[in-house]
Formats: C-alpha cells, structure tokens, sequence
C-alpha cells in the first residue's frame, strides 16, 4: 500500500493503490533498477558479514543490521538528490553504502581501525561521511531529529539568505518506530512545521522498536501518519518492502517539499529480519511471522520483476551476487589489514577543529585523501 500526501495545511492521509498511479520507478532506465538491486543485494552480504565478523568478535559493541530493510535505504536516496543531506539512527550501514561510501571504510570502522569513516572511534553506531552528505548514525534514540531539522535549516538559511536565492534541498531525517514517543522528534517537528524547514522525517517502521510491538508502546499505532497532524506537516505511508514503491512514495514526497519547502512526516512499513542487535533473541515473536516475510522479502521482489520484465535473469543475478560476495571479503581483508587507532596520538585530536590546550585540532580520515574514496570500491 502506498499513499499519496495531501497539500500543504492539511494533514490527513489519501491512500491511493500504487498500481492505480503511474510508476516513476519503473520509467527508468533498467541499469538504474539493476543498480538499486546490487546495492541491496551489497547491503544484504555486507551485513551478513558483519553478523559473521560480531560473533567473530572483531566488531565490539553494540551491532544493529538492516538485513530486510535494504528496499528503505535506496528507494530513499535514489529519490533525492546528492546535495541532499541525510542522518539517521545507529542502524546505519545500508545508508552509509547506499550513500556511496566504499564498504572498506564502512567495515573499518566497525572493526576499530584507523582506516574507518571515523577513524575507528565511532564504530557500528556511527557512520559519517561528509562528502556524501551523510551527517552520521547516532546512537540515541530520536537525538538525530534535531539534527535533520538542524541541516534543513542550514541548507534553507544558505539557498535563501546567503545565497540570496530559493530553498532548493531537502533533508532526509530517518528513525526508527521506537523514537516516535520522545521528545526531542516533538520538539524538532514543532520547529519544523514554524519554520517551514525542508525535512523529511522518514519513520522506518519494522513494528517492533527495540523488541515490543508498536500497538503497546504508541498511541495510533496503525496511523501513525497522525503524528504529522499537530505540526501542519504533509505525510504519506509507504511500502517499504518493495523498492520501487518505496521510490515512487518518496519521490511524491520530495518533489513537494523541494518546491515548497516544507516539512513532511513518512509512514514506511518494513520489517527486519534479525534481532534489534546482536543480543536480541527475538523472542517477541515467532519464527512463523519472520518467515512470512523473508520468502517476499525486497530482494526477492526487485529480482523478480526483473526477471518478469527479461532485464535479468538467473546466471545474471547470480555472476551479481558473486561479485558482491568478492567485494564484501575485500573489505573485510582490508579492514584487517588497518592498524588500530595509535591511542596516544588519537586520543586528543578531533575534539575541537583547531588545535586548542591539549587538544590536537582534527584531521581527516583516510577515506577522504584516497581519490575516489567515496566510490563503490
């Protein structure tokens, strides 16, 4: 089910039948959905991976995997543009590659080592990439809404005051189900919806927070598209199993916030296949429901559209899925081979820009001196 958003003012929800709309995703060119499905189809071994590495004990921690929720994170950002800013919470390895960041880098940090995003010192919760406009994972719960509502007001004050000109990017602010009910979301979409801030806040909802159904812990819990009722903002409810949908909801969305920058409020219904972390037994519910999903998970539908529509067929995913498979083992070699940060030398730098007392000033991280460090790799 998708839905399309209601205009500005109002704040109820008007579902709409995705196959009774024309699909912007399924105008483009094959290449661009084949890419959609490797990035997936990256995320998923990448991810499968770092399970194995976590109980390899080379990652330490807390761990959050986004195996089942891939389809979120490229339909997400196939549908903005790369001056768009996106943050997100601590499950934040799908974004970070489907971002464009190298997957050695990514799997560096969550090792500790130097060759990290971070330099290793923000590891699995914290994955920031500055040239791709990814403003970080953050580990609290609903601390990164602020900041989303933050960035769309540096973009709208640049575009407008500085610039002279109109607000032109939006910003892309996901969280999970499980921060709907803290302030600080409040607080940033209040802010949002006065200040007419082009940020979208894009609920990731797999249902279950950290391990409690969301009909015990949230009000409206079937419409939660309601939240974006008090702030005056737009809202939409979108599949989040199916990457072309999640691309054509998400594309509504953003085109409306572009051109009128204002907030909205996104409803994507998703489902992850693992535990919240890498402690969770999963125990709230059972492997009957877990399976009903993975046998229709956005992997397999991407797939079989393509193979429906003769752009792909089984050698190809295959010879796909095998190239992925080197890729993801590269990355771990090479997060193998990066030394641990030197603590002497680490401890005081990059805790102020410049060089303060003690502290050391910043410098940059690996990724960022390598031409076409950000690259797929």
């Amino acid at each position: 089910m998708s839905a399309a958003h209601t205009a500005i003012g109002t704040s109820h929800l008007v579902e709409a039948e995705s196959s009774k709309r024309d699909s912007a995703a399924r105008s483009l060119p094959p290449q661009t959905l084949l890419e959609w499905l490797r990035m997936m189809v990256l995320i998923r071994e990448f991810e499968v991976r770092t399970m194995q590495a976590y109980q390899d004990r080379k990652i330490g921690g807390f761990c959050h995997v986004y195996i089942g929720q891939e389809a979120v994170a490229v339909g997400c950002t196939a549908a903005v543009e790369h001056e768009d800013p996106i943050v997100t919470a601590y499950r934040d390895h799908g974004h970070a590659l489907a971002r464009g960041m190298d997957p050695k880098y990514c799997m560096a940090e969550m090792f500790g080592r130097i060759g990290g995003c971070a330099k290793g010192k923000g590891g699995s919760m914290h994955m920031f990439d500055r040239d791709n406009n990814l403003f970080g994972g953050h580990g609290i719960v609903g601390a990164q809404t602020p900041l989303g509502a933050g960035l769309a007001f540096g973009t709208k004050y640049i575009d407008e005051v500085i610039n002279g000109g109109r607000s032109q990017r939006v910003t892309l602010c996901f969280l999970g189900d499980g921060a709907l009910n803290q302030g600080a979301l409040h607080e940033a979409m209040n802010l949002a919806g006065l200040l007419n801030l082009p940020v979208i806040f894009v609920v990731e909802n797999n249902g279950y927070s950290m391990g409690t159904s969301i009909h015990r812990g949230t009000t409206m819990a079937d419409e939660i598209t309601s939240k974006a009722i008090g702030y005056g903002m737009m809202s939409a409810q979108i599949d989040g199993m199916d990457v072309m949908n999640v691309y054509d909801g998400m594309k509504e969305v953003v085109d409306e916030a572009r051109a009128t920058s204002r907030p909205a409020f996104v409803d994507i219904r998703t489902y992850r296949f693992k535990g919240h972390s890498m402690s969770d037994p999963r125990k709230y519910r059972t492997r009957e429901e877990e399976e009903v999903y993975e046998d229709d998970g956005p992997i397999a539908k991407a797939r079989e559209y393509l193979y429906d529509q003769k752009l792909l067929d089984e050698d190809g995913f295959k010879a796909m899925s095998k190239e992925v498979r080197g890729q993801v083992r590269e990355s771990i070699k090479w997060a193998d081979a990066s030394p641990p940060p030197d603590v002497a030398e680490e401890l005081y730098k990059d805790v102020y820009v410049e060089r303060w007392g003690p502290y050391n000033g910043t410098s940059e991280p690996e990724m960022l001196g390598e031409p076409g460090g950000n690259g797929e790799g």
